[in-house]
């Protein structure tokens, strides 16, 4: 072999180079949307942070499960949902029928955790800089259908007092 010379042919080396590239192009732009929030994975459970749920808040819950799926005004006080309205019709039926089923954020992290603790496929969350989670999505198992669900939390305000 001759010194300098690589023996890969020209197409593979710009093949290796486009998808170097592609890469760096990937971490930095992820690097950069997600300076503010973190990511957690089955691989790298919930981030300890000093986020401490609060006894009494609101917060806006747009739901994708089988149980649930709609967006909603949640309340919570004493550690538990006291109050959900639904932002549409759809999700205001919702409210009434399934009141139970709707978690505080602390259950939804308790979800978070049993499911990488399973070891669930997919056990995903984003977290604001707080520590408190922004979104949360589980799928127990990629090949089953309607076990998936999908949590964004919004409107977060801990209740004053």
């Amino acid at each position: 072999m001759t010194a300098g010379r690589s023996r890969i042919p020209t197409r593979a080396r710009a093949r290796r180079v486009s998808a170097a590239g592609l890469l760096l192009v990937l971490a930095s732009a992820s690097a950069a949307c997600g300076s503010a929030q973190a990511t957690a994975t089955a691989k790298s459970p919930r981030t300890k942070t000093s986020w401490r749920e609060p006894a009494a808040y609101s917060y806006t819950l747009r739901a994708e499960s089988q149980v649930l799926a709609g967006e909603f005004r949640v309340r919570v006080e004493h550690g538990r949902v006291t109050e959900v309205t639904g932002v549409d019709e759809d999700s205001r039926r919702q409210a009434r029928e399934v009141f139970a089923h709707v978690p505080t954020i602390g259950l939804l992290l308790d979800r978070l955790d049993r499911a990488v603790a399973e070891h669930a496929d997919k056990a995903e969350a984003r977290y604001a800089a707080d520590g408190r989670p922004l979104r949360i999505s589980l799928d127990w198992d990629t090949n089953a259908i309607d076990d998936e669900a999908d949590y964004r939390i919004d409107a977060y305000r801990p209740a004053s007092g």
